[in-house]
């Protein structure tokens, strides 16, 4: 027996060493896998706010910026091959006279210019058969979504952003607008969506382009799901199972609803979207900060204020989110509905840098892989959550548009 037990003191140490050492050899497999699936597959991110970004900061995209979470080579380095541009329409050009219009041309102009600028890095595309055809260029393929549909002002409207290269809109943002009511307000203007909003989703469904249901309320998605003949699809939303009460992010029943109707939820990378206590501890501050500027009678753009957020940004311990906490998102989506609805809207550039650590740039999309492939992700369900999903459903979209455009008189 004390042979046994001696022989065994001294056999432990070297069993735990070689499973460290295979623990090792394992994980770089995986990590080796997961760079191979990222550049072999079709990765498709619905929602980037370079446009935005850039109008308040102009960067050289087609190299290594500075600044910002997308740009040619990080792109490249990630494996990312179909960035959707946001073209985001601040709610404050909803005010008459907010020269809405022009701003929003300005930021087709500026996507469409990459393409002329760095011909040997960006192209456009407008239709599946577009991706299909350039996927093996080597080129980051750029087109475009409107993040609210603001700018829709005539039904005419519809079609002539769809000829500037517009593939889908979400209908509104943080407030209510023309078309619908909007998940961050609480006027409840439409309950739901307009007449007017009724008829714009009728027209995106016959011209082709995607319905997103981001950012609007919940009476907006059951209503527009009741009318669309067309999948939608969430560009940039999570599940709201993780944030309780968080309206922005998509219930249990939604999702499903989703799912039936055929589409797909994009999820956000945005720590405030994953994570409850983040979420918690970011209004918290918000309510300090509005309660800061109030006394002392700033707005959040005076130079006082901005510096006075900043320093307290910086003082503040947020909660930790990981890659993990996307993947969670993810394995709760699957679970609920099927790996066939899933897939990304990172909104990079657009959640000023609260983003889960692992996942801070278009760089980092094969370390939510290597985490997919950790919990089991077959390389097929990566490709569907990768992009396989939403070209499906973008798909479908346009065979919609032309049956409608065939039954017309």
């Amino acid at each position: 027996m004390k042979f046994v037990v001696v022989f065994l003191f001294f056999i432990s140490p070297i069993i735990s060493i070689a499973q460290s050492r295979q623990a090792a050899v394992d994980t770089a497999a995986l990590r080796t896998t997961a760079n191979r699936l990222a550049q072999a597959f079709l990765i498709v991110d619905t929602h980037i706010d370079v446009p935005y970004r850039l109008l308040k900061k102009m960067e050289d995209i087609s190299v290594r910026t500075a600044d910002g979470e997308f740009d040619y080579v990080r792109a490249k380095a990630g494996g990312l091959d179909v960035p959707f541009m946001s073209v985001y329409v601040p709610a404050e050009y909803q005010k008459v006279g907010g020269n809405i219009k022009p701003f929003t041309e300005k930021m087709i102009d500026m996507v469409q210019k990459f393409a002329l600028d760095y011909p040997d890095k960006f192209a456009l595309v407008n239709s599946v058969s577009d991706v299909d055809k350039a996927k093996s260029s080597g080129k980051i393929l750029l087109t475009m979504g409107m993040e609210n549909g603001a700018p829709l002002l005539k039904l005419d409207d519809v079609a002539y952003y769809h000829k500037r290269g517009i593939r889908y809109v979400t209908l509104t943002h943080s407030r209510d607008n023309h078309i619908c009511d909007s998940s961050y307000d609480t006027t409840h203007t439409w309950n739901g969506l307009s007449d007017y909003g009724k008829q714009v989703i009728a027209e995106m469904n016959r011209v082709g382009i995607m319905v997103d249901i981001s950012h609007v309320s919940d009476s907006a998605f059951y209503q527009t799901l009741r009318l669309t003949k067309a999948p939608v699809i969430a560009s940039h939303s999570s599940c709201r199972t993780f944030t309780p009460g968080f309206e922005r992010n998509m219930s249990d029943d939604m999702i499903r609803l989703l799912a039936k109707n055929g589409g797909v939820i994009q999820i956000n990378f945005g720590n405030g979207f994953l994570s409850a206590a983040y979420r918690a501890k970011l209004d918290e501050l918000r309510r300090d900060i509005e309660v800061y500027l109030k006394n002392n009678k700033l707005t959040p753009t005076d130079s006082a204020a901005r510096a006075y957020i900043k320093s307290v940004r910086s003082k503040t311990q947020m909660p930790a989110v990981t890659v993990m906490d996307v993947a969670n998102h993810i394995d709760h989506v699957k679970k609920l509905v099927g790996v066939n609805h899933i897939g990304i809207g990172s909104d990079y550039d657009g959640v000023s840098g609260e983003l889960p650590l692992g996942l801070n740039d278009v760089s980092m999309y094969p370390n939510l892989i290597y985490e997919l492939l950790k919990r089991g992700y077959t390389d097929d369900d990566i490709r569907k959550i990768c992009g396989g999903n939403l070209m499906r459903v973008w798909s479908s979209v346009e065979t919609v548009a032309r049956e409608l455009q065939t039954k017309q008189p």
